[in-house]
């Protein structure tokens, strides 16, 4: 579904639609990110934290916003699919982390919200660069816009979420 929405986007195309998409997880209202990778390192990446239509559709949205939305990175041209290597990951709802121990490195990826300003970081960012929690929330909080440290802030809301990783 990635692949396709990404193939979709970018030459534009219209998606194609399988019978699975009916039936089983596909069907299911499931949030999901989309990481695009060029040669191991990062291309785009967006999602959503909270359902907004099927797995399937959200999918084929959230990799075309991965190709064209992600103001990081100019859009992704033709030339590039092929280059490309996708990452599909499934959210579990977020929930509010009440005790570092409760995180897991590697399993939960966490949520950084104060105000308006929010940031979020996959799981899979702190297995990949051997964080510890404080510098995972450290850094979830700088993508907020936020000071490092404020996660200790009492007007700061630190939620946890898992995702399962597909590529």
């Amino acid at each position: 579904m990635a692949r396709d929405g990404l193939e979709a986007a970018v030459t534009g195309r219209s998606p194609r639609f399988h019978p699975q998409e009916r039936e089983g997880p596909l069907a299911e209202d499931l949030a999901c990110f989309v990481t695009l990778y060029q040669g191991g390192a990062l291309r785009g990446c967006i999602g959503m934290l909270a359902p907004n239509g099927s797995l399937a559709e959200s999918t084929r949205a959230m990799a075309l916003g991965a190709a064209l939305r992600d103001p990081r990175f100019p859009a992704v041209t033709p030339d590039e699919l092929a280059s490309l290597e996708l990452s599909v990951s499934v959210l579990s709802p977020p929930r509010p982390l009440t005790d570092v121990s409760e995180w897991k490195l590697g399993r939960d990826g966490l949520i950084v919200s104060q105000g308006a300003r929010r940031g979020v970081l996959l799981p899979q960012v702190a297995a990949e660069r051997g964080w510890d929690y404080e510098t995972f929330v450290s850094h979830t909080c700088i993508k907020a816009g936020l000071a490092p440290d404020a996660h200790l802030d009492p007007e700061t809301r630190v939620e946890v979420f898992s995702a399962e990783v597909y590529r």
